[in-house]
């Protein structure tokens, strides 16, 4: 199911499908999925930019060159001779490498960087909230990132939200996670690590 909701629009299938399993859930008082993992192994991350992020590209000495720019839905960007450049899918550094390439032909040795100032993420490099959240959104992952922050994210639960018995759907697999006794209760062992890609479901309850 995770993969099928990492190929779709943050707000299109993924949210109708969240939507069904979070009526599906609402029927119970807790779940019976295994609690998340307290660790996870995430090594090496960098950050890959994605459709909607703004970047400034700098190159040193040159201020006519630099430019602030924003990926289009196509994934590509246009800055001063650079016309089209694929950027969706790199890294910054790997960006900063394809425009220093492509400007070498008319700058001798260019020191270029590539700084993202506004993140979205690639789709599968975002977390997921949907359900009885304040704020239900798809928020690009960071480094470290935790379910207590993407709650403070999505401004907490509702109301009727039955926050025990929210899941976490990772790479076609679902946990139980106590969101209730985290966030009401103050219980910082409930506040377990995400993983890019992960997705909050959040479910009402009868009451």
């Amino acid at each position: 199911m995770n993969s099928f909701l990492k190929s779709t629009a943050p707000f299109g299938w993924q949210l109708c499908l969240a939507a069904l399993l979070t009526l599906f859930l609402a029927a119970c008082a807790t779940n019976t999925f295994p609690p998340a993992p307290r660790h996870v192994a995430l090594s090496d991350y960098h950050y890959v930019i994605g459709p909607g992020d703004t970047l400034h590209i700098g190159v040193w000495q040159n201020p006519n060159l630099s430019s602030t720019v924003t990926v289009r839905p196509d994934g590509r960007i246009s800055a001063p001779l650079v016309q089209g450049i694929k950027a969706a899918g790199l890294t910054p550094d790997q960006l900063a490498g394809a425009v220093r390439q492509r400007i070498s032909k008319y700058v001798r040795d260019p020191v270029v960087t590539v700084v993202v100032s506004d993140f979205h993420g690639a789709l599968g490099q975002q977390v997921s909230i949907v359900g009885a959240a304040a704020k239900p959104q798809s928020i690009p992952y960071r480094d470290n990132m935790t379910v207590l922050d993407a709650m403070i994210a999505a401004g907490g639960l509702t109301p009727y939200a039955n926050g025990n018995a929210a899941v976490l759907i990772r790479d076609g697999k679902s946990y139980s996670l106590r969101l209730g006794d985290l966030l009401r209760d103050g219980k910082m062992a409930d506040n377990v690590p995400l993983l890019p890609g992960d997705t909050i479901v959040i479910p009402q309850g009868w009451f």
